[in-house]
């Protein structure tokens, strides 16, 4: 064996804790081989990704951009939605398509390059958008990033379960996210240091980063070696919805799985709720909002391995402590309203808070995705992550609209509590799922 595969096997032996880096499972004996260097290409476009998900977040970064080239404020509120839901929605009919296929990584790399595409073009907006036109490019950019998001993820996921064995894709999940919380700490101390609103040419530099990011992403997608998969049972779009229900009646594993994937949104839909209950309170300048970014990223850093190597042994448990996690967040967010003035007006009691919830949601995530990718099996991989996801993205519109509309009524910390027993329920649906890493090992 040459040296540097020697020392890559090393390394990759350290980084996940095993002796012996031919113990597969779940994978082919040439993915086995294949592992250490697959790995670290699997890692290194995870964080090409996470940073430029970050670079061009739909909750911070485009609403200035909006903002700085003067767009309505209608539009900005069409942002995260589009995002988010373009992401998810069109899910289940790419995985028709990509079982068809017996090498998914091109997909993945199809994926990046359009999200590298519209993130290039959201910086020339930054250079050059003005008005309502420029904000209706803003959203057509942002429908074509997302697209390209929905088409990697779907691959990603089914790339990783082929060629990365069982009880080793939490630890590398969980890596890339801690490497990309420390590069949430760069662009929140940026963003701290840019002032009260980042000009054109900040917000350009910004985006082109991102676009570079998800280059990066592309390119150690095209790297990888992945043997040739499963092509049958390839359905088209209708098909697709058809097995996916039908999926559901058949594998009550999966029923339960959704049903508590739906409950655990509560936690991702905090996130704004606390963010804007802490901006109400303590001022509207960017050092808040920074602040509030490097106190994600500290606890991405925390979050990410600790969750992922928790979740190779069972991802059922982290997804109801992280639950259990998120309730006691919202509950300790909507009472900072009873907090004294001088305490209740700082932005630190809400940046503390959101970092435990970050930490919390993070579990989450880390827990039901390691979860669907060791639920099911290299024939049907794809959809059942295709489906989960479409399943959401469809409730996160809906779930979503209720709440903005309930806002006005209860208020952030209304809705706080609100969130807070819907992540109660999601513990208790979550703990009683079924253990699918001990099913595996059997």
């Amino acid at each position: 064996m040459p040296a540097t595969d020697t020392s890559l096997t090393r390394l990759f032996e350290r980084v996940t804790g095993d002796e012996d880096s031919r113990l597969c499972r779940d994978i082919s004996d040439d993915a086995c081989q294949q592992q250490p260097g697959n790995f670290f290409r699997h890692l290194l476009a995870a964080l090409g990704n996470k940073l430029a998900d970050e670079l061009s977040n739909a909750r911070l970064i485009l609403p200035w951009l909006m903002g700085a080239i003067g767009a309505p404020v209608w539009m900005v509120g069409l942002l995260v939605p589009i995002r988010e839901a373009g992401a998810l929605l069109p899910q289940l009919l790419i995985a028709g398509y990509i079982r068809l296929r017996p090498i998914r990584k091109w997909v993945w790399v199809a994926g990046g390059v359009a999200q590298a595409f519209g993130a290039a073009i959201l910086g020339l907006l930054a250079l050059f958008g003005h008005g309502s036109w420029g904000g209706a490019l803003v959203l057509i950019a942002l429908t074509g990033l997302a697209l390209g998001r929905g088409l990697s993820s779907v691959a990603t996921k089914d790339v990783l379960g082929k060629t990365i064995a069982k009880q080793r894709r939490g630890t590398l999940m969980g890596w890339s996210a801690s490497a990309a919380g420390a590069l949430t700490l760069l662009v929140g101390a940026t963003l701290i240091l840019l002032g009260d609103q980042p000009g054109h040419s900040a917000l350009a530099v910004l985006l082109f980063a991102a676009a570079l990011g998800w280059i990066l992403n592309a390119l150690c997608a095209a790297a990888i070696h992945e043997a040739p998969g499963a092509t049958a049972g390839g359905a088209n779009a209708w098909q697709s919805v058809r097995q996916g229900f039908s999926l559901m009646q058949r594998d009550r594993r999966f029923l339960h799985f959704n049903l508590s994937r739906a409950l655990l949104l509560s936690s991702a839909l905090a996130l704004p709720y606390l963010a804007l209950l802490g901006q109400q309170n303590s001022g509207t300048d960017l050092a808040s909002l920074g602040i509030l970014i490097v106190t994600s990223g500290v606890a991405s850093m925390i979050a990410g391995p600790i969750w992922g190597r928790l979740a190779d042994r069972s991802s059922r448990r982290v997804m109801r402590n992280s639950a259990i996690g998120a309730a006691v967040c919202c509950l300790a967010g909507a009472a900072c309203v009873w907090l004294p003035a001088p305490i209740r007006t700082s932005v630190w009691p809400y940046a503390l808070i959101y970092g435990l919830l970050m930490i919390a949601h993070a579990g989450v995530r880390l827990g039901r995705k390691t979860y669907v990718i060791d639920l099911s099996d290299s024939s049907t991989r794809a959809l059942y992550v295709a489906f989960s996801n479409t399943f959401t993205g469809v409730l996160m519109l809906v779930v979503g609209l209720l709440l903005g509309a309930l806002a006005q009524w209860l208020g952030s910390a209304g809705l706080l509590l609100l969130l807070a027993a819907l992540a109660i329920t999601a513990a208790l649906s979550s703990h009683a799922l079924a253990e699918v890493e001990e099913t595996s090992a059997g």
